[in-house]
């Protein structure tokens, strides 16, 4: 069997593994990381087509209007679903989830870009996961990885 979307291999891995704990047991938290999670996977054009992903990329861009939308619009997401679950833990519905893996890259374009989350409306929120994304053992295991690759 081939399975070749990306979002569809992460709900197969969330059938197969419950013992991960993919997604969280609470069925609203679920609901919601859902929606993020898909809204990342069908949305935001603009910001992966300006900024595409490298993890040893370090840059500047200027961004146009449709992908500070974008960026405008993944702040309030961020925002929202921090201040609804921040003490639950320090990341998007509390606990890391299949969201976090879908946002993750986003962290990483932001880092690259030199986009600076205060620009676009956040108070903290945002910025704060998006540290928190990049701050996983998992995460900085692949950030070596590709660094190494060169």
């Amino acid at each position: 069997m081939t399975v070749w979307d990306s979002l569809a291999i992460a709900e197969y891995l969330n059938e197969k593994l419950p013992e991960a704990r993919l997604w969280p047991a609470d069925s609203a938290k679920r609901a919601v990381g859902r929606a993020a999670a898909a809204e990342m996977h069908s949305g935001f054009a603009s910001l992966r087509g300006e900024c595409p992903m490298g993890l040893t990329l370090s840059t500047h861009a200027d961004l146009s209007e449709a992908t500070a939308k974008d960026v405008r619009r993944m702040v309030q997401l961020w925002s929202e679903l921090r201040g609804r679950f921040a003490a639950d833990g320090p990341f998007l519905l509390g606990d890391w989830s299949i969201a976090d893996a879908f946002f993750t890259p986003v962290a990483t374009r932001f880092r690259s870009y030199g986009v600076r989350l205060t620009d676009y409306g956040d108070r903290g929120e945002a910025g704060a996961y998006s540290e928190a994304l990049l701050e996983t053992p998992e995460f900085k295991a692949w950030e070596e990885a590709a660094a190494s690759e060169g």
